[in-house]
């Protein structure tokens, strides 16, 4: 990925990992071996590093594939990468200070390298529904696995396969007008003026990026 130094996210992580998490419907990519590339949308969890034994120096994701999903063949012990995408929204030159300027597009992702492991070991996918389940589900009166047959159960679970990555490398660009200062306020005023979700996520990840005094 080209990150210019202005946008990249180098020496604190920790921004990375927030982002795969609170925008964890990510891309799963990987090489055919005839050079094409497979392509999966899927819901990640995360461990961070040190959150559990097997989560490795810089952690890994987990998630599962249907079975049939013909991916799903290829990555047992193969590089894939992940894409993560954050806020993101449409910036017009109007709302600059500076001149002469052009419209451009505001954006936070995250890159994840690492190698796939896959299992079709019933206790370890179980966890794996179950844990994802959970983080969406309500504490209270949310669906559970265990509400549902075993029989159901057991049959779900033999189709779908269960993907491990241990995280080796991160890429972050968070592309937030940090290589504009001055207008950042004028972005930050037009973003919250226009309203809706998308404009005031991408508003707060424009605060939360910009250079600091």
């Amino acid at each position: 990925m080209y990150i210019p130094a202005h946008f990249a996210v180098r020496d604190d992580l920790a921004p990375l990992y927030d982002l795969i998490e609170s925008h964890a419907f990510g891309l799963l990519l990987c090489t055919r071996d005839d050079g094409g590339i497979e392509a999966s949308h899927v819901p990640f969890l995360l461990d961070r590093p040190g959150s559990v034994a097997a989560a490795g120096a810089q952690g890994r994701l987990l998630c599962h594939l249907a079975a049939a999903n013909g991916q799903a063949a290829l990555l047992d012990g193969r590089p894939v990468t992940c894409i993560f995408q954050g806020p993101h929204g449409y910036v017009s030159p109007r709302w600059y200070q500076k001149k002469p300027a052009v419209p451009t597009w505001n954006y936070a992702v995250v890159h994840v390298h690492g190698r796939a492991n896959v299992t079709r070991e019933a206790g370890a996918l179980r966890d794996m529904v179950d844990r994802l389940s959970k983080v969406y589900e309500p504490a209270e009166g949310g669906w559970q696995l265990g509400d549902e047959p075993a029989t159901f159960v057991d049959a779900m679970l033999r189709g779908i396969v269960g993907v491990e990555i241990a995280i080796e490398r991160l890429e972050g660009k968070f592309k937030l007008s940090q290589n504009r200062p001055g207008d950042i306020p004028g972005v930050l005023a037009a973003l919250r003026d226009l309203g809706g979700d998308a404009n005031a996520a991408l508003a707060d990840a424009m605060d939360r990026a910009a250079p600091r005094k």
